[in-house]
């Protein structure tokens, strides 16, 4: 009874008027949860692009220095000439895999904003699909050439974005299908676990393989 006289006190044309500024609000507090999810991942973004670009940049400093003997323990024992050639032919198989797997994981992050924002995809996951091939190619190419652990990290890498993108193309898929948009839980667990593979297992994947790197060239 108390409810009843409560919503009396309520004028009947007002009603509409307070639930359209209720879900404004509720509207807006969405859009600013969902730009401070873009804003964050943005940052890691950068962080991440910026540890590659240093990465690189070492590997280029070592590549002018390739005329410099290599200075390492084996090279005093009279193994210098054929350390040196095995260091030089393991840097040049990075050399290769590197930019493949860094361009893999960059094309996918596009592939997976798009999806998420209904933008067209065709391209990009075409585009995406063909970057993971040859970055499973020449990693198999050049297998012989790398470290186990190179071998293994970068191997798990392709592997995860490759699963990545089977996961957004298959909700592109059932968009496409279906006569209405998906339900907001089927967006969100795509969403989660384009996520959990993307941003975590393969970001994660990509950092120990730049310190692999590093630490099988730098000494």
């Amino acid at each position: 009874m108390a409810s009843e006289a409560l919503f009396d006190l309520i004028p009947t044309n007002t009603l509409p008027v307070m639930l359209s500024l209720l879900a404004c609000v509720l509207a807006l507090v969405a859009i600013l949860s969902l730009l401070r999810l873009k804003r964050d991942h943005q940052q890691r973004y950068e962080s991440l692009r910026q540890r590659a670009d240093t990465l690189w940049r070492e590997l280029d400093d070592l590549r002018v220095d390739q005329t410099t003997p290599f200075t390492s323990p084996a090279l005093r024992d009279g193994k210098a000439a054929t350390e040196t050639s095995r260091y030089l032919t393991e840097k040049e198989a990075y050399d290769r895999i590197w930019p493949q797997v860094w361009q893999l994981h960059d094309r996918l992050g596009l592939f997976l904003r798009a999806v998420e924002s209904g933008e067209p995809v065709g391209d990009l996951r075409l585009e995406t699909r063909n970057t993971a091939i040859e970055a499973r190619n020449l990693l198999n190419r050049n297998r012989p050439y790398c470290c186990q652990q190179v071998d293994e990290l970068a191997t798990r890498l392709i592997d995860t974005e490759i699963r990545t993108h089977l996961a957004a193309c298959q909700y592109v898929d059932l968009v496409k299908e279906a006569s209405t948009t998906p339900s907001t839980h089927d967006r969100r667990a795509l969403q989660e676990k384009c996520q959990h593979l993307h941003e975590g297992e393969a970001r994660e994947l990509l950092q120990q393989l730049t310190e692999a790197v590093r630490s099988r060239m730098i000494t």
